[in-house]
């Protein structure tokens, strides 16, 4: 099969600004889908690119692990007329983004999308997922939190959520937190007591944003922020911090594939959502193969079978009663997926549209009171 890893850091961006070289050498059987790295895109390889593959052996899939950064190197693509990224997985706030700006395509999702195997059409199927014309959802899953099960304090109870993050007395050690506003400034003002249906009001004012800050600063100085999701597991392995956030897959590859001694505390878990968008500005060459490949890749079968590899729920409502067992593990998937009821309890809503519209102003503010 013909699956290359595309080129990262400064080689990655000479290729943005490589003009027409870069643009002859893109072939029509030549895609580059862009997606976050780590057990997340393994999970796409072996759902929905090797059996592609397989299908049609004239292709060559180029994977790229630029999603963090896919809003800005889209704009830098299109400013420079040079577009090298055929298909891009983001989240749906980013996804909304893009589409505003021009940068991702509106997509018909009947027309592009297969049908359920009961002939339910896909926008249907989808239903309340597509929360853009320019989103293609995948899954739905949730930013939370792992800790080192052999170093919680003795006749101290395991951490059960996001607030025992600023409870450094109960839990002393170093935290793991992203490096961006999202989800940091809604556990500060929940975990400063704020209720939730208050917290994004209270957000848009100064006043709010100053209280979450003022919560942060509690843990600021025991902080690693990290900017890849697969740096925590990575810090929790390793005995860096005590406790950390990142994506509810990345702690179950480490728990149930790696084995590693790190629980989940799923209080106050985020849910969100993360799907593919298609780029503006391809050939009609490249944009027929996407399409073809997005038809295949996000049917009621593939998107299942990604949920044998990580633990991320399917977008699609025909997709849930087929999720089984992991494909390796052969343990059950249900529970250890964000949306099982046990794992519930303070759970909230990413609010991408909230974001959409903030996510700017607030980055910068974020930013600078990292650097303070």
């Amino acid at each position: 099969m013909k699956l290359t890893t595309a080129l990262k850091g400064a080689a990655g961006l000479l290729a943005l600004t490589a003009g027409s070289a870069v643009a002859e050498g893109h072939m029509a059987n030549e895609m580059t889908i862009v997606s976050w790295g780590g057990a997340y895109q393994a999970s796409q390889v072996n759902a929905y690119h090797n059996p592609y593959l397989e299908m049609h052996p004239e292709v060559t899939i180029i994977t790229d692990e630029s999603s963090g950064d896919a809003v800005a190197r889209l704009r830098a693509m299109d400013e420079a007329g040079n577009m090298t990224w055929d298909l891009v997985d983001a989240v749906a706030s980013d996804a909304m983004r893009l589409c505003d700006e021009g940068l991702a395509q509106e997509i018909d999702h009947d027309a592009v999308l297969a049908a359920a195997p009961d002939g339910t059409p896909a926008s249907e199927d989808f239903g309340d997922m597509i929360v853009s014309e320019c989103f293609i959802p995948q899954i739905v899953y949730s930013t939370t939190f792992g800790y080192r099960t052999d170093m919680v304090p003795e006749g101290v109870d395991a951490p059960t959520g996001a607030c025992d993050v600023f409870d450094l007395e109960t839990y002393p050690g170093r935290r793991a937190l992203e490096r961006r506003p999202i989800g940091n400034l809604e556990w500060a003002l929940l975990c400063d007591g704020v209720p939730y249906d208050e917290v994004y009001a209270a957000l848009e004012t100064d006043e709010g944003v100053e209280r979450a800050f003022a919560m942060l600063d509690t843990i600021k100085d025991q902080t690693i922020w990290w900017s890849a999701g697969a740096e925590t597991p990575q810090l929790l392995a390793d005995g860096e911090v005590f406790m950390g956030s990142t994506y509810n897959g990345r702690l179950f590859a480490a728990i149930a594939e790696q084995d590693q001694p790190i629980g989940m505390a799923w209080g106050h878990q985020m849910f969100d959502l993360d799907g593919w968008i298609v780029p503006t500005g391809l050939s009609d060459e490249a944009q027929a193969r996407v399409m073809d490949y997005l038809m295949f890749a996000t049917d009621t079968q593939r998107l299942a079978d990604q949920a044998a590899y990580i633990s991320y729920g399917p977008a699609r409502t025909s997709s849930a009663p087929m999720v089984g067992q992991h494909a390796e593990l052969g343990i059950d998937m249900a529970p250890h997926m964000p949306t099982s009821p046990a794992n519930m309890e303070g759970s909230f809503l990413f609010n991408y549209t909230w974001w959409a519209d903030y996510r700017d102003e607030l980055d910068a503010r974020f930013q600078a009171w990292l650097a303070q």
